[in-house]
């Protein structure tokens, strides 16, 4: 296993831990608010900087770019770091979060990890060598036609343009798929898509923090992603499409036309 990989599993791990010991006490949570619909808990800031101190201490030179603290450093290498992707469903209670991490060298994502405390899933992808969960290799679903795929998206609510453009392709992927899912973590969601659990997801208005890591998954699964427009901007556009490489191509015309 690659030394980056190593230590970044010990550092999701220890996020992790974080989160899971804070489930039992979520009434005393201390829970501020960004904006509409978007929370940050303590629990995001510490577990952001248990991610930072792990990979810090066996990369001091390495840059970071954060949910929570944003950008810190400059270096070829950056780890970008969601340290609680569905913080709302946590506060909640609701079972569907994670810690993503992923890092990038000169701008291409070499690694990505993607753990999911509550049911102990480690999703691991290194460039050129595969995605695994846990100890097993992953694919993306073999299934062919959008008519038998369950889809999975999220919904946006950080701008009204966003969301009329999101409400008509909701309809259309709706008439012509077997389902749609939106649980509320795009990055859980994208392993998901990497381990065959969705044929496809998209999204709109993510930050690169939210993809890095899952959109490595999904590639090293045998799957694709891209942007509306086809191209492989997504970290940038921040619109995500994704798939097996059959459903991929369906849902890429579906949603970019909408």
């Amino acid at each position: 296993m690659h030394p980056h990989m190593n230590i970044a599993i010990k550092a999701a791990r220890r996020a992790g831990a974080i989160i899971n010991r804070a489930t039992q006490d979520l009434g005393r949570l201390t829970v501020t608010k960004k904006g509409p619909a978007d929370f940050v808990s303590e629990v995001d800031r510490s577990a952001e900087e248990a991610i930072i101190s792990v990979l810090r201490e066996a990369y001091p030179d390495h840059s970071f770019l954060g949910e929570e603290g944003g950008a810190i450093g400059e270096s070829e290498f950056q780890w970008i770091i969601d340290p609680l992707d569905g913080t709302t469903n946590f506060l909640h209670g609701f079972p569907m979060y994670c810690t993503s991490i992923g890092l990038a060298h000169k701008g291409v994502i070499t690694q990505g990890v993607i753990y999911d405390p509550i049911r102990n899933d480690l999703f691991t992808a290194t460039r050129g060598s595969g995605a695994y969960l846990n100890d097993r290799r992953l694919r993306v679903s073999s299934l062919l036609k959008m008519e038998d795929a369950l889809i999975g998206s999220g919904f946006p609510y950080s701008s009204m343009a966003h969301q009329e453009r999101y409400m008509r392709m909701l309809a259309e992927v709706m008439r012509k798929s077997a389902g749609i899912r939106r649980p509320g973590s795009a990055a859980l969601d994208l392993a998901y898509v990497a381990a065959g659990r969705y044929d496809g997801f998209w999204e709109l208005g993510l930050k690169p923090w939210d993809m890095a890591a899952g959109t490595l998954l999904i590639q090293e699964a045998g799957g694709l992603v891209s942007d509306l427009e086809g191209n492989n901007q997504f970290l940038e556009t921040g619109s995500v499409v994704a798939g097996n490489p059959k459903i991929f191509a369906q849902l890429l015309s579906m949603v970019s036309r909408a």
